[in-house]
């Protein structure tokens, strides 16, 4: 894998621990700003829809410049973001910081995603992108929890000053080390809006929006789960989460090199086995080993289902990748934002804190299905295509076009 890969892993770390970081932080910020619990659980929320709109938004910014540029301008905007939040005097600059930074993360994914491919042969492009997408991964092993002690120790700024220096290291890693590749020609936003007329492209969002929906929907509520189902004290939810973290890097890089070789079954499989495991989570969170063994399955599996979908929406999007690629990585936010707010509503209606983990396999369950329609409709496109060739008289096939 080209040392290229590693400027935009380092991207990818910051920008996941400044994801999640503040889930860990937020009693500390809430009490410096003097504002709720719930008030400043808005720098979670604010953040995820920063991510939704800044993905389209930002990439079709940078249609006019080359990829390398708009991916240094994007760490750069990252960076001021962590430092207008590390500084900030009130909480409303901080939201405001905080959506800032949110607003580099779909389109630095996306465009980096595309770059990446580039940089590989065909049969290696999933993995590649895996490989920048495991910064993101690690960032929950390393970078959160680390950065959540900083942030307990030290002050909660400090920690935000010292991701906005991991962003300085992965500008500076982008201009150093991605190479210089050549504004794609013809390239409009018309082209790129193009793309979302596929079906195809459409369904691996969808896919994307459910299938990692299903991940959240478990995760977001693991604390309670864990504390009050499972008999955990509020101090072992650190490592739990470090579990799912490990579960997540092996299952990325897993189903990046899986998926380079068969990636629809890759698909079935891992989604099909991140449904059941989900439904399981309802019976093994009640013992402390079957939960902990539990979450480092869904880390997997969930994760395993990411380089092959990004992979999926680069290939049917094919002459236009850009856009499609930023879009869905936004939908993996507004999955995780679906999901949080599904798992809400069966725990406020009395249903129990291991009731999110029949919603996560239901949405699990539904990408499943529309992974299997999307493989249908793609064989029989291409027995149509098939019927058309042989229908060809060998005079037509061999025939050179003429212009």
């Amino acid at each position: 894998m080209p040392l290229a890969l590693l400027a935009l892993a380092i991207g990818a770390f910051g920008i996941g621990t400044t994801e999640f970081v503040i889930m860990g932080l937020l009693p500390e910020v809430a009490a410096d700003f003097q504002v709720s619990i719930p008030t400043a659980g808005f720098l979670v929320t604010g953040y995820a829809l920063g991510v939704v709109l800044g993905a389209p938004l930002m990439t079709l910014l940078g249609t006019r410049v080359t990829r390398k540029r708009m991916l240094m301008l994007l760490m750069g905007l990252f960076i001021v973001g962590n430092v207008v939040s590390a500084l900030a005097p009130v909480f409303g600059v901080m939201l405001a910081g905080r959506v800032v930074a949110s607003l580099a993360h779909g389109a630095f994914f996306g465009i980096g995603s595309v770059v990446a491919a580039d940089l590989v042969a065909p049969q290696k492009k999933a993995g590649a992108i895996a490989m920048m997408f495991t910064g993101l991964t690690v960032a929950n092993v390393v970078g959160v929890p680390l950065g959540t002690y900083i942030g307990q120790s030290a002050g909660w700024r400090t920690t935000f000053v010292l991701v906005a220096l991991l962003g300085v290291i992965g500008l500076v890693g982008v201009a150093k080390l991605v190479p210089e590749q050549p504004k794609p020609e013809g390239v409009r936003v018309r082209h790129e809006l193009a793309a979302f007329r596929n079906v195809q492209v459409l369904l691996a969002m969808a896919m994307t929006v459910l299938g990692f929906g299903g991940v959240f929907a478990a995760i977001t509520y693991i604390t309670p789960m864990m504390t009050e189902i499972a008999g955990y004290s509020a101090s072992s939810v650190t490592w739990l989460l470090v579990l799912f973290g490990l579960g997540m890097v092996g299952g990325n890089l897993v189903g990046g090199r899986l998926a380079d070789r068969h990636l629809m079954p890759m698909l079935y499989i891992s989604l099909g086995a991140l449904a059941l495991v989900l439904g399981l989570f309802t019976v093994t969170a009640h013992n402390k080993v079957a939960a902990a063994v539990t979450i480092v399955l869904i880390g997997a599996l969930g994760f395993a289902t990411v380089p092959p979908l990004q992979k999926r929406v680069l290939d049917q999007a094919a002459g236009a990748p850009t856009l499609a690629s930023a879009v869905n990585i936004g939908a993996f936010n507004l999955g995780n934002a679906l999901s949080a707010w599904l798992g809400g509503l069966v725990i406020a209606a009395g249903l129990g804190y291991t009731a999110p983990n029949w919603v996560g396999a239901v949405l699990a369950a539904s990408a499943l299905v529309l992974a299997v329609v999307s493989g249908l409709l793609e064989r029989r496109s291409a027995g149509a295509e098939g019927r058309i060739v042989a229908g060809s008289s060998p005079e037509a096939v061999a025939a050179p076009a003429r212009h």
